[in-house]
């Protein structure tokens, strides 16, 4: 089954560095803040006890501000005497990373800032350094892969068929913080639009492997990641190349447009909040196959029969099934909804 209504639950990793975190049990809508931190620079040495005056197991006494903690530039973290006061600053945003046994501070310079979004209606569920897990009720959809940050925004359609490319022509700075549905395909060029026009997200059939690198660069993954600035998100539903979307799976998202949507980047599923009656979406949709020339992947149509063993072009011999007057090998063949 393609589209369903359940209650959901997304887990969102969280980078080392975690200054802030949603409480256990605490209710949160898609787009709110459940994480926030930085990611730490160069780790460099201060010289406590000897810039003090002090003997080196006394600092810890002394310490303004625990181990561990995060601090603003100018924060004083270690203080002696009264009228002739010798104090310790922090030399910049950071966090206290460790004292020494020598009465020496490690402390971590903050390189970025990071926060991280929730992608559903719902409760906090999990809340550790880790990760932040919230569950919530939803329409989903689970793709093949995501890559880009998560996202959040209204559901908007910028083809007029399944089979369509979506063109960079038809994507304009009004379609900002939108997800926009495409078709069949979603090449470099309108990503790199929806990029300026600061369109939240992308989801369509498939997108070029070699569109997606140019884009991104080689180190993105298709898992996504909570905290890359790179937007939009892109949601590759059925495979790479070229892949028209199944009725059963297009049809929805146009009749979803205008709602509240988000993109959950790690597991690949797009959320939309609708009422549960919005409309008889919980269909099966075709199963899959690659195509003939193994470049895309595509529906298959139904009034399948199983062929047996077949002995294909490439000399191998497997079994088959045939469909119309096609005959194509079953280990071609996955369910719309199967693990990939």
């Amino acid at each position: 089954m393609a589209w369903r209504y359940a209650r959901w639950t997304a887990e969102h990793d969280l980078p080392i560095g975690v200054a802030e975190r949603r409480n256990l049990g605490t209710r949160v809508r898609a787009g709110d803040v459940i994480g926030a931190g930085a990611t730490a620079g160069n780790v460099v040495r201060l010289a406590g006890a000897r810039r003090l005056g002090i003997a080196a197991a006394d600092l810890a006494r002394l310490l303004r501000v625990s181990v561990g903690s995060e601090v603003v530039r100018g924060t004083v973290l270690a203080r002696t005497g009264r009228r002739f006061a010798r104090t310790l600053s922090a030399p910049t945003d950071g966090r206290l990373m460790h004292l020494t046994a020598d009465g020496d501070l490690y402390f971590a310079p903050a390189a970025a800032r990071w926060i991280v979004r929730s992608t559903l209606d719902g409760e906090v569920v999990r809340s550790d350094d880790a990760c932040v897990a919230v569950a919530g009720a939803a329409w989903g959809l689970s793709g093949l892969a995501a890559y880009g940050p998560d996202a959040v925004g209204e559901l908007a359609l910028g083809v007029d068929a399944p089979t369509d490319e979506l063109q960079p022509s038809r994507l304009d700075v009004r379609l900002g913080g939108r997800i926009l549905v495409g078709g069949a395909r979603i090449a470099a060029e309108a990503i790199t639009r929806a990029h300026a026009c600061a369109i939240a997200g992308l989801v369509a059939g498939a997108a070029p492997a070699a569109g997606l690198r140019v884009v991104y660069g080689n180190a993105i993954t298709a898992a996504g990641s909570a905290t890359r600035d790179d937007s939009p998100t892109v949601l590759c539903l059925v495979g790479f190349g070229t892949a028209p979307l199944p009725r059963e799976v297009f049809a929805p998202l146009a009749a979803l447009a205008g709602s509240r949507a988000a993109i959950h980047a790690s597991s690949a599923r797009l959320f939309v909040f609708a009422p549960a009656d919005a409309g008889d979406f919980a269909q099966d949709a075709p199963d899959l196959t690659l195509a003939s020339d193994y470049g895309a992947v595509r529906p298959l149509a139904n009034g399948r029969a199983t062929a047996g063993e077949a002995r294909f072009a490439s000399e191998v011999t497997a079994e088959a099934l045939r469909c119309g007057g096609e005959v194509i090998p079953t280990a071609n063949v996955m369910p719309f909804d199967a693990e990939r």
